[in-house]
């Protein structure tokens, strides 16, 4: 066997390789193509241990041994290499065949090629060649084969890494089964890999973390061992793990599917920890679809999926958990709770899967269908005895958590789509059956209420109907906190609030429980009432426990609480609920008020949650707490028209206040408000009083009849005197109407309140006796202060009840009539008038007992005092005066009555202020009363012409009525005018009569004004009168002005202003300025200004030059007095459009332009408002009025009207007619607006919009500004100006550099660092080479990148200005060998090294020819070789 494989050796060394023939030329590159292969196939060092247990699996095994891959690393040289380590690796398989050995020594070809369907996992045919990544000399040991591989060229054919070399010793078999171990047998291939030194440590660390789970889909190798052989076990660093794997039995198996379980264990010696865990296996075949079918995988017909679901916890060494497998692990973490593994296509360095691969795609479609027949057969399949809390641990296998792969994150959509469909989640069904039903079809309970089914349960209440109420019930197994994202995941939802009113409904969870339990569900119900069930039909369930009038339990609703349909309540106190319970019974339960049970109100007293409970009972529920009190409360209510209940009510008041159930305060209130039953035995609640009985009453004695029955007063009937027996307590008559006497407090005179009636008994004599009773009960309402009513104190005003004598004379007066004078008084009135007898009170008839009763006689109308004796007389008087007129003798003998009185030094007064105010006086009025007449003379002639003032009628009267002047004057008569313009005023004539009134009157009433204090009246009447004479005739005063030479102007712009006629009046008339401008006369020049203001509106639109003109030139004249325009004519001078532009329309002045030379140059490209100054309108006058158009707006200076060419931009189509001066004044424009606004204004849009078109000029032509450059020294040192598009400085002058920040406003390029873009573009239009070197040298500096694929063109010259542009896919910086120069142009042959790299940067040149033309060269080589 040696001898045939040193011969095959050989043979490849001399038909492959040429060793000992002529010396290719092309095996340098073909050896510098395999280490770039190699190179860019694996980034990272471990990828070859995944190559070598690939390989392993692969490989081919004796029956009946079990296959086994060993990794052994020793610091023993045994290659002779001086190599600081070495790594062994021992497989039993059947050993390397030729086929295998010409495979090695070859690039891109592999046995394995074609043999998916055979189970071979390897197919990059590369693979071994990654050792070099590690090794420099790898060694083989298999089936007689003893070589090894060099990555230094061979010497003889100038090639490295696939040119076998037979190895002779260094070393030999026996050294490596000394190494292995002599006990046992050296596994049939052996792989020495002498390690270079920068790879020791690192190659420690990949062994030592190799996965346990690395077995979990390989179907061949059972076992796979890292371990570390040194002499000194002390230096040992690799951490040693042996990983089996074991399949313990198939669940299920036929044509598509089968699942097993797999138990994987690990033995670690250096920390004797080992682990072990079974995995759920379920492997599922689907058939390829054509749309997902690539090379390498034609021949394969079916994918075949495998899912690995940890039934422990999986095996780890500390690294992450690999989610994907393609046989062997990848690096990627899909965050799933389960394992994938399928044929995947990997990247080159195996850390992933290609995810943009149709083959792969294909394979991730079928894994959502995979996994829901795994999840399904394993819930399904489930032992029926086993409870479903067993069925939980499967659950964790569904991915709740998103991946970081979007991919992947549709397999997990994927999954939940299937899941939701399947009948996967068990219900609770308080059976020995388990039920599956549908995620959705599945609904979940609040833990508190799975405690109450729970408590309920085990007192005996039948649940067998939990999911009969729309919903199955997820099992309490699963409806726990831990599983909330798997069963959200999986949508299974709570159930809805009204299924908790259904459940509570239809079983007898309520009725059925013990009190603590019943308890808790209110306490449920309490705690979810405002989020869950306030608005379900939770409000209509019976929930409510309370006794019923048999004294039987009953429920009702929360609703019936609500709404007052019955009245739940629990005693506040316990010892008074039987009192409660026992007085409502005997009540009837009136009112559908109840008690809840004894034992429910116990229990809520020891319940933990009490506060929580009680408060919403009494809040959401109105089940409150009551003691005696609100009880009694609510029978009041309840009382209604039923007279034994309100008789037993007065006997529940009795015996509770007894017992000290109810305080004297409730009491007092409790009788002030409940029904009393009257003598006609009728139930009233509403009453100001009660009344004693009459047969035992004053009050019948005095007024005969009950004339409170009006007044809302009720007599006690009889109904109260009678015995009665309740509750088992008893009371007599007596007792119950001595207590309604202190609680109720019945009253008689003199101690109870009169009604507000007239007393009949009053209105003829009273006894002496009946007239004292009558006096006393005032005088008792006097100490109670008491307000006596109106009516009754009328009548006894006005009754003839009081005994009087009269001049000797005895009779019956109103006492509102009668005096209690002394006699010597009445005597001297008696003798001084004949006008009235005064009666007095017959003192001999009452005695002096009359006198205690002094102040109660003047409260019912006795008159005591001299004035009120004289007002007595004067009232007689205006009696006689109501009933016709006095004559002229009456008259004179009431002013010598006041004369007399005054004689005999008697005070007048009272009789004066009784007739003073009566119309007994004759006047030219009519008859007047004396207060308002007037008593003519010369002083009021002049008032009398514009009023109707009453003088007294003297050629009535006579000239006898003059002597009176002091009476009539005492009276309130006028005499003499004594500024009576109030008077005056009061009187004044009707507004007809005071039209064009002489300069005298008018004169007058403005005196009226001044002095009347009522200026206000006369403002009123003569408003809308014609009075004052005016430059154009009578105008009423708000019509009228009155002239100042000082502001007069403003009356003469527009014609129609009347002005007061003061030649007319005099010049007193300006004496009166304030009393005009009361009346509405303009006296000054701000309500001047206000009325010109309206006509300056009217007449804005149409205002003819001439009073435009007019209008600046007062505008002058006031500009410089206190007589200044109002803020609101400013502002709307200001505002309004009233002057006339060169445009043809009206505009404010704020928005006109005064038309001067600064404005020249930007004119032919705008469109301004420039004030009409032509000879048919304004002309050249306007411009006289400069500085008056500049202080109301109009705009005068270039600097100050740049904002309007923003606006009024208006570039000609044609742009060569603008000339450089347009253009420097419309930059000299956007200069002021910048530094205006300190460079932060922003143009308007339409601005932007309007120098987009083409009018500056370039070296390229009229160019919008977005397209131009403008030139400096900054662009000398890297441009020429004929380079790109630069602002053409011989048309407009070097000045135009000055305008760099304006130009950069509008978009010009200005910044030579942000110029590469439009020089880049306009790259095309040269081809001079020195031109376009310069150009790509300027680009290079500022890092210039293409935007497009279209800018990616690179110039390839031909000669000084000849060439062509190609693609940067058709160049390469470097050809070393000139080996490409016929398909790629070669850039370092035409440009610098600084340009070459520019362009590698900016257009991804290659800087060499890439693998591909390598390979080329390769299989043109081999094809020429053979």
């Amino acid at each position: 066997m040696e001898k045939m494989a040193r011969e095959h050796i050989e043979e490849i060394r001399r038909k492959k390789f040429s060793i000992g023939g002529e010396v290719n030329s092309l095996t340098e590159d073909l050896h510098q193509a395999v280490k770039n292969m190699s190179a860019e196939l694996y980034a990272k060092d471990v990828h070859f241990l995944m190559e070598l247990i690939q390989n392993a699996e692969d490989n081919e095994y004796m029956e009946g041994v079990d296959p086994s891959l060993e990794f052994l690393i020793t610091s023993e040289d045994i290659t002779g290499r001086g190599a600081p380590s070495t790594l062994l690796i021992f497989n039993n398989e059947k050993g390397f065949s030729s086929k295998n050995i010409d495979s090695i020594c070859s690039v891109g070809w592999s046995t394995k090629k074609g043999n998916r369907k055979r189970g071979y996992i390897g197919e990059k045919g590369i693979g071994f060649k990654s050792v070099f990544l590690i090794t420099a000399q790898p060694y083989i040991f298999s089936n007689g084969y003893q070589i090894r591989f060099n990555e230094e060229p061979c010497p003889h054919c100038n090639l490295g890494y696939i040119v076998p070399e037979w190895v002779e010793e260094n070393p030999r078999l026996s050294d490596l089964q000394q190494i292995y171990g002599s006990k046992k047998s050296l596994p049939t291939t052996t792989i020495v890999l002498p390690l270079k030194l920068d790879k020791v440590k690192l190659l420690k660390q990949q062994l030592s973390s190799v996965h346990p789970e690395v077995l979990l889909f390989l179907t061949k190798l059972k076992r796979l061992s890292v371990r570390e052989h040194n002499k000194n076990p002390k230096l040992n660093t690799v951490s040693s793990i042996a990983i089996t794997s074991e399949t313990n039995f198939v669940m299920r198996k036929n044509i598509d599917v089968e699942s097993s379980t797999l138990h994987l264990s690990t033995e670690r010696k250096n920390n004797w920890s080992d682990a072990e865990c079974s995995y759920y296996m379920w492997k599922q075949k689907f058939p390829v679809r054509p749309e997902n079918r690539v090379e390498g995988r034609m021949d394969v017909e079916e994918l075949v999926i495998t899912l690995a679901m940890p039934l422990g916890e999986r095996l780890n060494r500390g690294t992450s958990s690999p989610g994907i497998y393609a046989f062997l692990p990848t690096e990627m973490i899909t965050n799933f709770p389960f394992i994938i593994q399928a044929d995947f296509l990997l990247a080159s360095s195996r850390e992933t899967i290609l995810l943009n691969s149709k083959w792969n795609q294909g394979i991730l479609d079928c894994v959502s269908s995979a996994f829901a027949d795994a999840f399904v057969s394993l819930v399904r399949t489930s032992e029926q005895n086993a409870p479903p809390s067993s069925l939980a641990p499967m659950f964790r296998f569904i991915p709740v958590n998103s991946s970081f792969y979007q991919e992947l994150n549709k397999v997990r959509n994927s999954i939940k789509k299937k899941l939701v469909r399947e009948n996967i989640v068990p219900s609770e069904s308080y059976t020995q059956q388990k039920f599956f039903h549908k995620p959705c079809e599945v609904g979940r309970l609040m833990p508190n209420f799975w405690n109450i089914l729970e408590k309920a349960k085990k007192q005996g209440v039948s649940l067998l109907n939990l999911s009969s109420h729309g919903k199955y019930i997820l099992s309490s197994s699963f409806d726990k906190g831990e599983y909330d994202q798997i069963l959200s995941f999986l949508g299974v939802e709570p159930v809805n609030n009204e299924w908790y009113a259904k459940c509570l409904q239809s079983s007898n969870l309520v009725a059925g429980v013990a009190e603590d339990v019943y308890l808790e569900i209110l306490l449920f119900v309490a705690k979810n009432w405002r989020s869950k069930f306030d608005s379900t039909e939770m409000k209509n369930i019976p929930l409510i426990k309370y006794l019923g009038v048999d004294r039987d339990i009953s429920f009702c609703s929360i609703d019936e609480c609500r709404n007052s349909n019955k009245v739940v309540s629990s005693s506040r106190y316990p010892h008074r609920s039987s009192w409660l319970i026992n007085w409502n019974m005997e009540f009837h339960c009136v009112g559908s008020h109840f008690f809840m049970p004894r034992s429910t109100e116990e229990a809520i007293r020891c319940f933990p949650n009490k506060m929580t409970l009680q408060q919403w009972l009494q809040e959401h529920v109105q089940v409150g707490a009551v003691d005696v009190y609100d009880y009694a409360v609510h029978l009041n209510d309840c009382i209604n028209n039923d007279r034994k209940l309100a008789i037993a009510f007065v006997h529940f008041l009795y015996h509770s206040f007894s017992k000290s159930y109810l305080s004297k305060s409730h009491v007092d209130y409790l009788c002030g408000i409940m029904p009393l039953v009257n003598d006609y035995g009728n139930l009233i609640r509403q009453r100001k009083g009660v009344l004693v009985p009459a047969n035992q009453s004053k009050w019948a004695v005095l007024i005969g009849s009950n004339p409170w029955r009006g007044e809302s007063y009720v007599e006690l009937g009889e109904a109260y005197l009678c015995p009665g027996s309740f509750v088992g307590e008893s009371c007599s008559g007596e007792q119950l109407l001595e207590f309604l006497k202190t609680h109720v407090a019945a009253f008689d005179i003199p101690h109870i309140f009169p009604p507000n009636v007239a007393i009949p008994a009053v209105s003829a004599p009273l006894t002496k006796q009946n007239a004292f009773l009558l006096l006393d009960w005032i005088q008792n309402l006097k100490c109670r202060r008491s307000r006596i009513p109106d009516k009754f104190l009328a009548s006894i005003k006005e009754g003839s009840w009081l005994k009087i004598t009269t001049n000797g004379c005895s009779g019956y007066r109103p006492p509102s009539r009668s005096f209690m004078l002394t006699l010597s008084l009445g005597q001297i009135l008696q003798n001084g008038s004949v006008l009235a007898d005064i009666p007095l009170i017959d003192q001999s008839f009452y005695g002096d007992q009359i006198y205690k009763y002094k102040e109660e006689l003047k409260t019912v109308g006795v008159m005591f005092e001299y004035g009120e004796a004289l007002e007595f007389i004067g009232k007689h008087l205006m009696a006689l005066a109501d009933s016709s007129t006095l004559a002229r003798s009456q008259v004179l003998s009431v002013l010598n009555f006041i004369r007399f009185l005054r004689a005999n030094n008697l005070a007048p007064e009272k009789f004066v202020s009784t007739i003073k105010e009566r119309r007994w006086l004759r006047t030219s009025g009519g008859d007047m009363s004396p207060v308002g007449s007037v008593l003519f003379d010369d002083e009021w002639k002049l008032a009398s012409q514009i009023s109707n003032l009453p003088f007294i009628d003297t050629s009535y009267f006579g000239d006898e009525i003059l002597s009176f002047k002091e009476e009539l004057k005492s009276l309130g008569v006028l005499i003499g005018f004594s500024g009576s313009y109030k008077l005056v005023v009061d009187n004044l004539k009707s507004p007809l009569c005071l039209s064009s009134l002489t300069a005298e009157a008018v004169i007058f009433i403005l005196e009226c004004m001044r002095h009347s204090g009522q200026h206000n009246k006369l403002i009123r009447i003569l408003s809308a009168i014609k009075c004052f004479k005016t430059n154009i005739g009578y105008k009423s005063p708000g019509e009228c002005f009155l002239f100042d030479s000082q502001w007069a102007c403003i009356l003469h712009v527009f014609n129609g202003f009347p002005l007061i006629d003061h030649d007319f009046y005099g010049g007193s008339i300006f004496l009166y300025r304030n009393e005009l401008q009361l009346l509405g006369v303009k006296v000054d020049c701000q309500e001047a200004a206000k009325v010109f203001t309206q006509s300056f509106k009217q007449q804005a639109a149409s205002m003819t030059k001439e009073n435009v003109l007019s209008f600046l030139s007062c505008y002058r004249l006031l500009k410089d007095t206190p007589h200044k325009f109002p803020p609101d004519l400013r502002k709307y001078v200001r505002e309004v459009k009233w002057l006339r532009t060169r445009l043809g329309d009206l505009r404010s002045p704020s928005n006109c332009i005064l038309y001067g030379p600064d404005w020249q140059s930007i004119a032919p490209i705008s469109l301004l408002p420039f004030i009409d100054d032509r000879d048919s309108y304004y002309g050249k006058d306007i411009h006289e009025y400069k500085k008056e158009l500049k202080s109301i707006g109009v705009v005068t200076e270039f600097k100050d009207g740049v904002k309007f060419i923003v606006v009024g931009l208006f570039f000609p189509q044609d742009p060569s007619i603008i000339t450089p001066a347009n253009v420097v004044a419309l930059l000299e424009c956007i200069r002021i607006l910048l530094h205006d606004h300190a460079g932060s204004y922003k143009f308007p849009d339409s601005f932007y919009k309007r120098i987009s078109q083409k009018w500056l000029k370039t070296n390229d032509g009229y160019r919008p500004p977005d397209q131009c450059c403008l030139f400096d020294s900054t662009w000398g040192s890297h441009l020429k100006h004929t380079d790109g598009p630069f602002l053409d400085e011989g048309f407009y002058g070097s000045n135009i550099r000055s305008y760099k920040k304006e130009l950069n406003d509008i978009h010009v390029t200005v910044d030579v660092k942000k110029g590469c873009p439009l020089i880049a573009r306009h790259l095309d239009f040269h081809h001079e080479y020195v031109t376009i070197i310069r150009i790509y040298n300027y680009l290079s500096k500022f890092k210039w990148e293409p935007d497009t694929e279209a800018a990616k063109r690179i110039w390839i010259p031909d000669g000084a200005v000849n060439g062509k542009w190609v693609g940067p896919g058709e160049c390469v910086l470097y050809d070393k060998n000139d080996l490409f120069s016929s398909q790629l142009q070669v850039l370092e042959k035409y440009y610098d090294q600084k340009l070459l790299h520019f362009f590698s940067r900016a257009f991804n040149v290659k800087h060499n020819p890439s693998i591909f033309y390598y390979c080329q060269l390769w299989t043109d080589w081999a094809t020429s070789r053979h």
